[in-house]
Order: C-alpha cells, then sequence, then structure tokens
C-alpha cells in the first residue's frame, strides 16, 4: 500500500488563532500514524502560483490513514480554529510503491 501526502498551502489571517489550531493539531496527525516532512514559512515556487505563507507536507503509511486522521473527531474539533484563522489549499496525494 502505498503511502500518502497531506499537502497544505496556507495564508493566515489572525495568528494567535493559527497558534491554538497549531498547538491542537501534532498529537493528532502522530496518532495516525503521521509525520511531518516540512512545517515552514519558507519556499521556493518555481511553477506555481505563489503558495500560502505556510506549507505542510505530512507522510501517512496510506490513503486510508491519511483520510482516517482527517475525518477523525480529534482532528475535526480543531478544523474550526484553522478555517478562521487561515484560508489555503489542503488536499492528499497517493504516494508510489
Amino acid at each position: 500500500m502505498p503511502a500518502a501526502y497531506f499537502i497544505a498551502s496556507i495564508s493566515v489571517n489572525d495568528a494567535e488563532r493559527f497558534k491554538r489550531y497549531a498547538s491542537r493539531t501534532p498529537p493528532t496527525i502522530v496518532a495516525y500514524g503521521g509525520e511531518y516532512l516540512a512545517r515552514g514559512t519558507v519556499t521556493h515556487a518555481l511553477e506555481w502560483r505563489p503558495p500560502g505563507e505556510r506549507v505542510v507536507v505530512v507522510k501517512f503509511p496510506s490513503v486510508e490513514k491519511a483520510r482516517g486522521w482527517y475525518e477523525s473527531e480529534e482532528y475535526q474539533a480543531p478544523i474550526p480554529m484553522r478555517q478562521e484563522a487561515a484560508e489555503g489549499d489542503i488536499l492528499i496525494v497517493e504516494g508510489i510503491d
């Protein structure tokens, strides 16, 4: 089963509220076997519209685990904080074996 990558490009509008969201998220990722591969503010856009201020890449063991995490009660609880504090694009990409 190929790994899956959760990718988010986020522009933050409310830094304090976003910090609260960001502090609650890592334990939920670990619980579903995820690991951060990138979580930062420095990006180098080559042939892509400018990304958000923050780009996050998380590797999960499978698409099912990534979706399980995203749809979990533990992660659904802080999502409104992110949606109120930031906007952006989020997707899951299936890896290759």
